[in-house]
């Protein structure tokens, strides 16, 4: 029956790998599951094996994982005499902004009509605050430029010497 030899944390060559090693006569199958279900390859995720004698080795390969990727992954090896299985922890990223979330402003008015206000993430309120002055900032500055662009266009594109008489 099979034999899972190794199975590692996933590591970051060219893609992120977990490596690993099966053993068995006849050589058996090999699938994987996340978190219990049943993972099909994908353009991000993809299996890559070479069979040597009685052993399979290779890799689970993720090409630039997000945190959706993170999880229990289980390789299961089966033949005709049997089935293994191993699981291993994958970790590849943080999820982004973990625990600030905040609620609208208009809360009361949404809760009054028996409606839950949406929440939103946002990185930090003085950030935000000084994004938004800086884009009303170059706003202004694009506005002023326009109107002194008009101006100068009215004010002295109007007479031409080579312009046509009569």
């Amino acid at each position: 029956p099979p034999r899972i030899l190794t199975l590692e944390e996933p590591v970051l060559h060219m893609d992120h790998c977990i490596a690993f090693a099966v053993h068995g006569n006849p050589a058996p199958t090999l699938h994987w599951l996340h978190n219990g279900q049943v993972l099909r390859e994908t353009e991000i995720i993809r299996m890559e094996f070479y069979q040597q004698g009685e052993v399979s080795e290779g890799c689970l390969l993720f090409n630039k994982p997000t945190h959706y990727n993170n999880g229990n992954y289980t390789i299961v090896a089966t033949n005709q005499l049997g089935s293994a299985n191993q699981t291993i922890k994958g970790h590849f990223l943080e999820k982004p902004f973990p625990g600030r979330i905040f609620n609208l402003s208009h809360q009361g008015s949404l809760q009054s009509e028996g409606l839950t206000a949406p929440k939103f993430l946002c990185v930090d309120s003085k950030a935000f605050s000084f994004q938004v002055s800086i884009a009303v900032g170059l706003a202004a500055f694009a506005c002023v430029l326009l109107v002194v662009l008009f101006i100068m266009i009215n004010k002295y594109g109007r007479r031409s010497k080579f312009g046509m008489k009569g």
